[in-house]
């Protein structure tokens, strides 16, 4: 997969202010090689959100190890089930297997949003 645009790297960044705003969630994206299990390594980056990790949402993506991996802080998993996070996981992972990075973040971005803002 090519690497990002510059606008789509906007794009992405737009996505996820627009999550913040509508939300009050954090949201953080992490493009890049998992070190380690994935699973703990993406808690491990979700963690070094510092103070805002509790109402916090990371969407880690490592294209070459091929995960993908949601995590939620305290606050943040009040507003979105895991359930939730799995059905945005498979239509995001669908994108990106289609070659569409950042269209797979920026919906992913929205559908986390969409989910947090109904509760």
């Amino acid at each position: 997969m090519r690497a990002l645009t510059p606008l789509q790297i906007d794009d992405i960044r737009s996505a996820r202010k627009a999550a913040e705003a509508r939300t009050g969630l954090r949201f953080a994206v992490y493009l890049g090689r998992a070190e380690g299990p994935r699973r703990e390594f993406a808690e491990r980056l979700h963690g070094a959100l510092g103070d805002v990790a509790d109402r916090a949402v990371l969407i880690m993506v490592d294209l070459e190890g091929r995960a993908l991996e949601i995590v939620t802080g305290e606050r943040a998993r009040k507003l979105l089930t895991d359930g939730e996070c799995r059905l945005v996981a498979v239509s995001m992972a669908a994108a990106f297997a289609a070659g569409d990075l950042a269209g797979g973040l920026v919906t992913g971005l929205a559908a986390l949003a969409d989910c947090a803002a109904r509760v």
